[in-house]
C-alpha cells in the first residue's frame, strides 16, 4: 500500500530525489525514475518527477517498497557537520554580489558545483554553512547552475522565501538572461528556437538531446550580439522554458555550440588560438519578485576566461546591456522549428557598434 509524507520544513525547495538521498536511502534513483515514469510517485495527488522541487506542507506519495522499508524510512542518524576551514569560508562570502533580508545572491565561479554528487565533492550546497550571517538557519538553494556554467546563483535565507522563489522558479515566473559564445555565429541575429528535449538513450540521464518525438516542449531565445565573422559570435540566451542543459542543446542542435561545451558540441565547440577550453556560459542577469513585494533584479560579472575571450575576439560586453530590442511578435507556425525576430539575416558580416 502506497504511503504518504508530509514535506518538512527542512526539505523545503529540494529536488525529489534529493528527498529519497535524506529519507529513503535504500531506493535508488533509476527506482524513483520508473515510478515516476508510470505514475506511481505523486505530490499533492499530481505526478511528480525525480528533478521536480517540493515544498513544506505538500505531501509525497511513495509506492510500497520491498525492500527493508520500516529501516529505510527511520530517521537517519545525523552525520557530524563538517567544519569548514578559515580559506573555505572567505571564499564562499566573497561570492556574495547581494544580500538582504530575503535572498543572496552569488556569483558562482565556473568549475564549483551547485550540490553534490558521484565524485563531486567541492559544492555550493557545502558551503551553505558560511553564508548564514544574521540569520537564524543557513540559506537554502533554490534553483542550479550547471557545475561548468557561471553567474547569478539565487539562495532564500527562509523557509518562507524558498517556497516562494521555488514557486515562481517552478513556473517560469522569472527573467533569466545569460550570455555566450558560440563558435560559427546564429543563423539569425534574433530567433526563438522550438526544439522539444529529452534524455538521450544510453546516458543515464546525464545527457539530452532533440526528441522531436517524445521530448518535453523547450523553447530558448536567442539574440546575437556581435559577430566574428564565421567564427564565433557574442550571443545573449533566454531560457523561456526550463529543460535540463536547454541552451546547451538548442545551441548545438542549430550548429552553433557553445564555446567550451565539448558535452554537446564536440569538437566543433573549441575554438583555436589562444581560447580558454573552459565553458563560456554565463548566467548574467535575474530577475524575480520578492516576497514581500518589490523586485529583485541582479547582473554578475564576467569570470576572467569568459572576459578575455571577448577581448580577444574583439567583444565589447557593454554591447550586450543596451536596450533590449521590443518583444517578438508571437511564436513561430507550428511548422518551424526556427524563427526569426528580425528581418536581417547577416551571417559572416561583422556587425558595427555604432559607439
Amino acid at each position: 500500500m502506497s504511503k504518504e509524507f508530509p514535506i518538512a520544513a527542512d526539505d523545503d525547495g529540494i529536488r525529489v530525489d534529493r528527498w529519497f538521498k535524506r529519507h529513503m536511502p535504500d531506493v535508488s534513483f533509476n527506482q524513483v525514475s520508473r515510478w515516476a515514469r508510470t505514475g506511481q510517485l505523486r505530490l499533492d495527488g499530481a505526478r511528480v518527477g525525480p528533478g521536480d522541487r517540493i515544498a513544506e506542507g505538500q505531501v509525497l506519495r511513495v509506492p510500497p517498497i520491498e525492500v527493508q522499508p520500516v529501516a529505510a524510512l527511520a530517521p537517519k542518524q545525523a552525520k557530524p557537520k563538517r567544519e569548514l576551514s578559515p580559506e573555505e569560508i572567505e571564499f564562499a562570502q566573497s561570492l556574495v554580489i547581494h544580500r538582504s533580508k530575503h535572498a543572496l545572491v552569488l556569483n558562482k565561479p565556473p568549475g564549483l558545483a551547485t550540490q553534490g554528487g558521484s565524485k563531486t565533492f567541492e559544492h555550493v550546497d557545502g558551503l551553505l554553512d558560511a553564508l548564514q550571517f544574521e540569520a537564524e538557519s543557513r540559506p537554502k538553494l533554490v534553483h542550479r547552475l550547471d557545475k561548468d556554467t557561471s553567474g547569478v546563483l539565487l539562495l532564500a535565507r527562509t523557509a518562507r522565501a524558498a517556497a516562494f522563489f521555488g514557486k515562481l522558479f517552478a513556473t517560469r515566473d522569472t527573467k533569466k538572461i545569460y550570455w555566450a559564445v558560440t563558435a560559427g555565429g546564429p543563423h539569425l541575429d534574433d530567433s526563438l528556437i522550438d526544439l522539444p528535449i529529452g534524455k538521450q538513450p544510453g546516458t543515464g540521464g546525464e545527457k539530452m538531446h532533440v526528441d522531436e518525438a517524445e521530448g518535453q516542449v523547450a523553447k530558448s531565445r536567442f539574440r546575437v550580439i556581435d559577430r566574428a565573422a564565421d567564427r564565433a559570435a557574442f550571443v545573449e540566451m533566454q531560457p523561456l522554458t526550463g529543460r535540463t542543459h536547454q541552451l546547451r542543446v538548442h545551441a548545438a542542435a542549430t550548429g552553433t555550440p557553445i564555446v567550451g561545451d565539448g558535452k554537446y558540441g564536440g569538437k566543433d565547440a573549441f575554438l583555436t588560438g589562444n581560447v580558454s577550453r573552459k565553458m563560456h556560459l554565463h548566467a548574467r542577469r535575474l530577475v524575480i519578485a520578492l516576497p514581500d513585494g518589490g523586485t529583485l533584479d541582479v547582473k554578475a560579472d564576467l569570470p576572467q576566461h569568459f572576459a578575455e575571450t571577448l577581448a580577444g575576439l574583439g567583444f565589447d560586453p557593454r554591447d550586450a546591456d543596451l536596450p533590449e530590442p521590443e518583444p517578438m511578435a508571437g511564436p513561430p507556425k507550428k511548422s518551424r522549428k526556427l524563427s526569426s525576430a528580425t528581418s536581417g539575416n547577416r551571417r559572416g558580416e561583422r556587425r558595427g557598434r555604432g559607439r
